[in-house]
C-alpha cells in the first residue's frame, strides 16, 4: 500500500510503486484534470506540484510521491479562483484546451517563485509547457494578468 497525499486528502493505494503518478491520479483516483500528453516529460500537458515544485506526472514513479504532497489542477484552488486560473479565462487563453492544465499549474509556480515576472521569466519557466495550437502569447499575456490579480490580493500564490 502506498500513501498519497492529493489535494490536501489522503489515499491508500494498492499499486505499483513503479506506476507513473499521472496514472495513480487518474485512473486510481479519479483526477482527469491532470492530461497525458506524451509520456516522457517533454510536453508539460501532465505538470502537477509535488511538494510546490511543478513536476511531470508521466515520469514521475508514485514510490517518489509517496507521503509527498501532490496537488493537482483540482486542487491549485477552492472554486477554480487562482490568479492563474482567472487571468486564463479573461484573457480567453484555451484554443482546444488539452495542455492548459499543466500550462498553468507551471504558471502558479512561477507567480510563486516571481511574482512580477518579466517576458524573459515567462518564456523560460513555460519553455517546457507545449501548445499544438501556438496560443504562447495569450499564456505570456495571461501571466502577467495573474501577476497583476496576485499582487492586487496582496501576496503570493
Amino acid at each position: 500500500m502506498i500513501n498519497l497525499n492529493v489535494n490536501r486528502k489522503s489515499y491508500q493505494l494498492d499499486a505499483d510503486p513503479d506506476m507513473p503518478l499521472l496514472w495513480a491520479i487518474r485512473d486510481l483516483i479519479g483526477l482527469t484534470g491532470t492530461k497525458f500528453g506524451c509520456g516522457v516529460a517533454q510536453c508539460g500537458a501532465c505538470t502537477v506540484h509535488l511538494n510546490g515544485e511543478a513536476v511531470r506526472s508521466c515520469v514521475t514513479k508514485l514510490s517518489r510521491a509517496a507521503g509527498q504532497n501532490v496537488v493537482t489542477i483540482e486542487g491549485l484552488s477552492a472554486d477554480n479562483n487562482h490568479p492563474a486560473q482567472l487571468a486564463w479565462n479573461e484573457e480567453n487563453v484555451p484554443q482546444c484546451g488539452y495542455c492548459h492544465s499543466g500550462q498553468i499549474m507551471s504558471a502558479a509556480v512561477l507567480l510563486r517563485e516571481k511574482p512580477e515576472p518579466t517576458d524573459q521569466d515567462i518564456d523560460d519557466a513555460m519553455a517546457g509547457n507545449l501548445c499544438r495550437c501556438g496560443t504562447y502569447l495569450r499564456i505570456r499575456k495571461a501571466i502577467h494578468l495573474a501577476a497583476e490579480l496576485q499582487k492586487k490580493e496582496g501576496g503570493t500564490t
